[in-house]
């Protein structure tokens, strides 16, 4: 009985000695805590910031031409469709051109109403409509 106890403290003690040592090599192996602080960002990144990833110069030039063709495309389009409005309002008769030329009057103003509206009455609306 005797030496049953005795293997079993030996054995207590000899894992308590191994898990101290190993506890303690782990800290060895990781810097104090004021070392690593010293490098990290103090304080809190900004939520707005974007991050740019920078490209080879011919994927940027692509990129730029490809703007380009958009926005021309897009100007194109809006020609397009005023010169189409223009010759739907020609080959009307007088009476009727005066009458399409009302309606969109009138539907500008609802549209101007109805946007002064939204801007009075809430504050981001207004935001959203400047």
């Amino acid at each position: 009985m005797r030496s049953s106890s005795i293997k079993k403290f030996l054995i207590f003690s000899l894992l308590l000695v191994f898990g101290i040592t190993f506890c303690e090599a782990r800290a060895l192996d990781r810097p104090p805590a004021a070392k690593q602080t010293k490098g990290a960002v103090k304080s809190a990144p900004r939520k707005g910031k974007k991050v740019g990833i920078k490209g080879p110069k011919s994927v940027k030039k692509v990129q730029r031409e490809q703007a380009a063709k958009d926005r021309r495309k897009k100007k194109d389009y809006e020609n397009y469709v005023k010169e189409n409005q223009k010759r739907s309002i020609e080959i009307q008769t007088p009476e009727v051109q005066s009458r399409m030329k009302q309606n969109i009057k009138n539907a500008d103003n609802n549209y101007k109403a109805k946007k002064k509206k939204n801007a009075s009455s809430t504050r981001r609306a207004g935001n959203k409509y400047r």
